[in-house]
């Protein structure tokens, strides 16, 4: 009865037939052994749950549906799925499930025995492959909090080895896996979704590439473009990035954000705490500046520029202002995309035919 209700809940939630509804919102799989984390990385990252509170979670028994709606670019849905259930059992329609999909995380327990998990991977990513050749596979190499500098590279060193064996000897070495270490106690785990949610995003490299001219132009060290409400990172420019870099950027975020809902409300508490107007400047004690503009009402710049380039802030907030206003543009391609999609998309259902064989035509 369970396996029947879950697969009735795929056909009604989701249009597998429809290609342009998985165009304009990817979806991103969930999936791993039973307690792996799976459920704590989504209440961590998408509800601002802490850490500790996730002690508290049971356990997931049926699918859940996270829709992640926050601009335009950060817009997928995430389908976090139990643990215990055989999705390749002869009842399910595994095809279905991956027919569209654009990421498949797989969470490993590194502190567990992840030879299940390992096993457990292969099929997965072996049946999902056969489907849909296009889905990026991200392995989430979870809970490594507990574990030391030296014990997690072997242990990603061990299973980056033993999953990519598995595959050579299925035949299958094109398959592309990509490993991160993660914890939800530190911001690896924000980091590691930002990189799965970059690759989904088709307008990544005009975004980098005006991160790029924006720095080169601004005398700026390094630039993200956050997803304010997540603290992913949609987007950098080329130089590398540090993960202590990434860390001041996310605690600057909340900075932000708490001092704003505490002073920037109005006496009735109307009005939005982040709105066109945020700014911030924080003076770090090694001559480098964090400096924080809004850019759209769910997306912000966040920037590490040398004091002496400070200085220049006027031309730094010229070429800001240029920055914003390509985005808009971006964004405003991305929206016409979008509706022309969704316009062919009903346009087609419409024209399906209805029981007494004539076609649905809008009235």
């Amino acid at each position: 009865k369970e396996k029947r209700y879950l697969l009735v809940l795929f056909r009604s939630v989701l249009d597998f037939n429809d290609p342009f509804s998985t165009e304009v919102k990817p979806r991103i799989l969930l999936m791993g052994l039973r307690r792996s984390g799976k459920s704590s990385i989504q209440k961590v990252v998408f509800h601002k749950m802490s850490p500790n509170e996730t002690l508290f979670l049971e356990s997931t028994n049926k699918i859940c549906r996270e829709d992640v709606s926050n601009s335009s670019f950060v817009n997928f849905q995430i389908w976090d799925f139990p643990g215990q259930i055989d999705f390749f059992d002869p009842t399910f329609d595994y095809e279905m499930i991956f027919r569209g999909t654009g990421a498949l995380i797989f969470v490993i327990d590194s502190q567990d025995d992840y030879m299940e998990a390992l096993a457990r991977l292969h099929l997965t990513v072996t049946r999902a492959y056969k489907v849909n050749p296009d889905i990026n596979f991200e392995i989430f190499i979870h809970k490594v909090d507990g574990l030391s500098d030296d014990h997690k590279i072997e242990t990603q060193r061990d299973i980056h080895q033993r999953a990519n064996d598995d595959l050579a000897d299925a035949g299958l070495e094109k398959i592309h896996l990509s490993f991160y270490l993660t914890s939800i106690y530190d911001h690896s785990i924000f980091e590691a979704f930002s990189k799965v949610v970059q690759k989904l995003i088709p307008q990544l490299p005009t975004l980098e590439n005006l991160l790029n001219i924006f720095i080169s132009n601004s005398g700026i060290e390094k630039a993200f473009l956050f997803d304010v409400v997540s603290k992913i990172y949609i987007a950098t420019d080329s130089t590398p990035v540090d993960m202590q870099t990434y860390e001041l950027c996310c605690d600057m975020i909340d900075v932000v954000i708490d001092i704003s809902c505490i002073y920037g409300l109005k006496d009735d508490g109307t009005g939005t705490p982040y709105d066109k107007e945020s700014m911030a400047i924080i003076k770090l004690n090694n001559t480098t500046v964090l400096y924080l503009k809004e850019v759209t009402k769910f997306l912000a710049l966040v920037c590490f520029v040398r004091e002496e380039s400070f200085e220049r802030k006027g031309l730094i907030d010229y070429n800001f202002h240029c920055f914003r206003k390509a985005i808009q543009e971006v964004f405003e391609v991305r929206m016409k995309v979008v509706r022309s999609r969704k316009h062919q998309s009903h346009a087609r259902k419409d024209k399906r035919p209805t029981a007494n064989g004539t076609s649905r035509l809008p009235l």
